[in-house]
């Protein structure tokens, strides 16, 4: 088992007898051959037991035939490396999915390698930028496009620096937390005064459950909006409703569930530049850079259905070490500092599973109970993360709760420990440390616990 925390590794180690090997509630084999626990099954049939590098970027283990066959050339196309001569830009954040998504996870961004944008064909982030009555610029739309193909010009470049400020837990240990500043410079055309402006930035999420996340049961969650009340502790989530494809909805994918599927026409069009059936125009359409001749669609719907079958077919990483001493023992420390009234561990698929953006259906999916420690409910999270930004009903200052599933593997998969919408949390503690709003109680329950406690809530958060 990788330890991602030094300081409590030692003790993990000396923990790992503790396992047992119980037989859980599902009868599925674990690749050891031991029949795996149910609060192993992190999506149920879905689960995939690997923690390499490649843990959230393998099929589920359903997934063969021409199912197989349809997933690999998905694959292939999420991480190919487009051009301007297969359809890139001129203006783009990246230059494939797999660009800023490496093996389905988060690529570090240049926002701490190179201080903003960077210079290598992407940033592996997304600038959004909006007036502050709310309304867009005339000549960028919604997201700043800092990446250009040869000839044209990035739209600006982001630059940010940091201050951080020291704390200190009531027994006298120290952390400290690192705010962003964000500033546009190298405007393409008008430049934007800084008081006029809110800036908005993403790094990317990890493509863990994607599937799942469609299929989840909409009347389930109906009932938990209804029951995610709890004045006592300043808990209230809301579901986020938007309107897509020309029908109103519950939202669910992004980092404000302001999507109702997995944006992958999106994707091409505003991230990479490339023209497609739900949008046929060039994202610069309407600048000086615009191409003077349109030729025709860059990308097919067949080619992103497979995509999306892609990212809906991957495997999610079971849960480890579920009967080790101090993961139960953070468990127990989650579940103290109300950690789960948001980050709810257990919903349910609906029985059809998913449908793909061209009407494939993604049966298996569907009747599966999962673990995504998530309500996908948006909550107000206080001023420090207000970004500003409305989405659907989402306000600034509210944010969909993260799914925490596969988290503890970001560091092996993409080399980082990253955290938030913006990556401000440089590990798990400072994420837990930035919650405000209804988020304010966990924080200050989790700072109330013991050393030893606080420690072993985080070993549990990385096993998951």
């Amino acid at each position: 088992m990788k330890i991602y925390s030094p300081f409590i590794g030692v003790l993990l180690l000396l923990c790992l007898s503790c396992e047992d090997d119980t037989v859980g509630y599902n009868e599925i084999v674990k690749p050891n051959g031991k029949i795996a626990q149910f609060n192993e099954l992190s999506a149920g049939t879905a689960t995939s037991f690997l923690s390499s590098s490649k843990a959230y970027d393998t099929p589920a283990p359903w997934v063969t035939g021409a199912l197989l066959e349809r997933f690999n050339n998905g694959d292939l196309l999420y991480d190919n490396p487009y051009n301007e001569e297969s359809g890139l830009g001129p203006v783009y954040a990246g230059y494939s999915c797999g660009s800023c998504h490496k093996n389905a996870g988060r690529t570090p961004s240049s926002l701490f390698s190179q201080g903003g944008s960077g210079n290598y064909g992407f940033s592996s982030m997304l600038v959004y930028i909006i007036r502050k009555n709310g309304a867009f610029f005339r000549q960028y739309g919604r997201v700043l496009h800092d990446q250009t193909i040869y000839g044209s010009q990035a739209e600006g470049k982001l630059k940010v620096t940091y201050t951080e400020e020291s704390y200190s837990f009531p027994d006298g240990e120290k952390y400290s937390l690192q705010k962003p500043h964000y500033e546009i410079t190298e405007w393409y055309a008008d430049s934007i005064s800084p008081e006029d402006l809110y800036i908005s930035v993403r790094i990317p999420l990890r493509h863990v459950g994607m599937g799942q996340i469609m299929s989840l049961d909409r009347q389930e969650l109906l009932k938990v909006e209804a029951q995610s009340n709890y004045p006592e502790y300043g808990i209230s989530g809301r579901l986020n409703y938007i309107t897509e494809k020309g029908v109103y909805q519950i939202g669910l994918s992004g980092n404000k569930a302001q999507h109702a599927d997995l944006t992958v026409e999106l994707g091409y069009s505003s991230d990479m530049g490339m023209t497609n059936s739900r949008y046929p125009e060039e994202v610069c359409a309407g600048q000086s850079q615009s191409p003077a001749l349109y030729h025709g669609l860059e990308v097919s719907t067949r080619d992103m259905e497979d995509v999306d079958l892609y990212m809906q077919c991957l495997g999610v990483p079971a849960r480890r070490y579920v009967n080790n001493a101090i993961v139960k023992k953070g468990e127990k420390a989650f579940y103290a500092a109300k950690c789960h009234l948001c980050h709810l561990p257990t919903l349910h698929t609906q029985a059809t599973g998913s449908t793909l953006l061209n009407g494939t259906s993604l049966p298996w999916l569907g009747g599966q109970t999962i673990h995504p420690y998530s309500d996908f409910l948006i909550h107000d999270m206080g001023p420090e993360l207000d970004d500003h930004l409305k989405s659907g009903l989402a306000f600034g200052n509210e944010w969909r709760t993260t799914p925490l599933w596969g988290i503890g593997l970001q560091e092996t998969v993409n080399g980082h420990t990253q955290f938030l919408h913006d990556g401000r949390a440089r590990n798990l503690k400072e994420a837990i440390l930035w919650h405000g709003g209804e988020g304010a109680v966990s924080k200050e329950l989790f700072k109330k616990l013991s050393k030893e406690d606080r420690d072993a809530l985080i070993v549990f958060l990385e096993t998951l």
